[in-house]
Parts: C-alpha cells; structure tokens; sequence
C-alpha cells in the first residue's frame, strides 16, 4: 500500500530503520488488528499501534470509564468518565493519527461470538482482565489461524506471549497453544481481581507497550518473536526473565488426541 506525503513524514523514523522500511511500514498500514480490551494493558497498546500505523484497528470492551481506571488506562481522560471506553479509545486513536480506521465492538467476547469477530483481523493482541474470556480467544485464534499476543497482568508483575499455534516450528512441530502453557483456567476466586488486589499503574503501560512492540514485529515481520516463551515482568526487581515452553501433544486443541 503505497503511504502518502504525510504519512511518509509521519512515519519518518520508522522508514529509516533497515528492519522496517518502506516494506514494512506498508504492512503496518495494511494490517487489521484486532484489540480485546481498552483497559490497563489495552489503552497503552491501542495508542502504540496508532501511532504506528496500523491501518486498522478493531477494539472489543463493553466497559465504561470510571474514576479508578484514569490510574492506568491512560487512553482516556477525566472529561471521559462515564462514557463507553471503545468511543474514548475512538476519540483518542482520531486525535493521535488520522490514517488510522477505528472499529468499536462495545460488546462482551465470548465463546459464541469469537470466531466470527476474530476471522475478520489478521492479529489479535489480548489484553482481557478475565480467564473466560482469554481461553475464549485463545481458542478462537487456534481454530481460525490467527496469530495471538497475549499479556497478563500481577500486582507488580506481568506476562507476555506470542501464540501462533496454527503453524509449525522449525523442528517441524506443532507450535504451542495457550493451553500448552496454562492447560486450564484457575478455579474461581483463587486469583484476586485488579478492583481487589490493586495494579502498578505505569506496570500496565510496559506492558501494553511490550504488547504493542510484539504486534509491529509480527506484522512487519523482523527479529524474533516470542513464539514458546514467556516473558516475565517483575516490576519490584525490574528483572526481566524469558522461559521457554513447547507443545504439549496432551493439549486439546492440537493434542495427538484432540
């Protein structure tokens, strides 16, 4: 796709990089990425990727802005509370790049509803706040072939994978899924909620930044993407540890059984 005189300027320091260039800034315009959540990791992660140029942006959440939010979620504003996060989040990506096409879903994701809404994008970056509804994108991903990054987030602590569990490894392996690395969700109320055991706010914004940098690199495809490992945040420490995880031929989705 061909980038107009603005968008060359816009883009200037990304088209001078050896690793993106004219090729990839292209795909970034091109691509269609879908966005789950506008919340702590999502709001950092949606203005990374319009300011990127991603061409398209698609955003589900169902939510609302509130007081609590505006610690982390620094897509919106207080001029926002009360309002829908996917028509903030709208507002914001306008404002920040104007090449940019932005989808509101202002529904909940679910099992019933994912594959359709996923088969339409060509990535999908998960920065839900519930188990349901992770399992419920992984597994969509897997059965459309959609790649997946997907981030997690502690009180001081986070995670960040790459999923592409429809391809097979250099080994010749499958890829591993979601449920390679967490086969099940944790029985209800083991994990406190965000609401119950608070969050590190500018830790959300490295991690929806992380996220954001793992979709760029997917998409204009250069280095090394995070495909069997996961990466580790201990904000306390500020150590970042990698480890590694494969496919698991007991996995129900792409198991030797499923």
């Amino acid at each position: 796709m061909a980038l107009s005189s603005d968008e060359v300027e816009r883009y200037a320091r990304h088209l001078v990089l050896r690793e993106v260039g004219g090729p990839g800034q292209a795909r970034l315009k091109a691509a269609r990425i879908l966005v789950i959540g506008a919340g702590g990791l999502g709001a950092p992660l949606i203005q990374y990727l319009a300011a990127a140029g991603i061409g398209t942006i698609g955003v589900v959440d169902d939510d609302t802005v509130s007081l609590s939010n505006l610690q982390r979620q620094v897509i919106h504003g207080t001029p926002d509370l009360g309002r829908p996060k996917v028509e903030s989040a709208a507002d914001a990506v306008a404002r920040l790049n104007p090449h940019v096409s932005f989808v509101a879903h202002p529904f909940r994701l679910t099992p019933e509803n994912a594959t359709d809404l996923i088969a339409d994008y060509d990535l999908v970056a998960d920065g839900s706040d519930n188990f349901a509804t992770r399992y419920a994108v992984s597994d969509a991903c897997f059965h459309v072939g959609r790649p997946l990054v997907t981030a997690a987030l502690g009180q001081f602590d986070g995670s960040l994978t790459t999923i592409r569990a429809h391809e097979t490894g250099a080994d010749g392996r499958p890829n591993p899924t979601y449920r390679c690395l967490f086969p099940s969700p944790p029985p209800p109320g083991s994990v406190p909620a965000c609401a119950e055991a608070g969050v590190l706010g500018a830790l959300a914004g490295i991690m929806g930044s992380l996220m954001a940098l793992e979709v760029i690199r997917a998409v204009a495809e250069f280095g090394e993407p995070l495909v069997g490992r996961l990466l580790m945040v201990d904000a306390r420490s500020m150590r970042f540890e990698t480890l590694g995880y494969v496919w698991d031929p007991e996995n129900p989705l792409s198991g030797t059984t499923a």
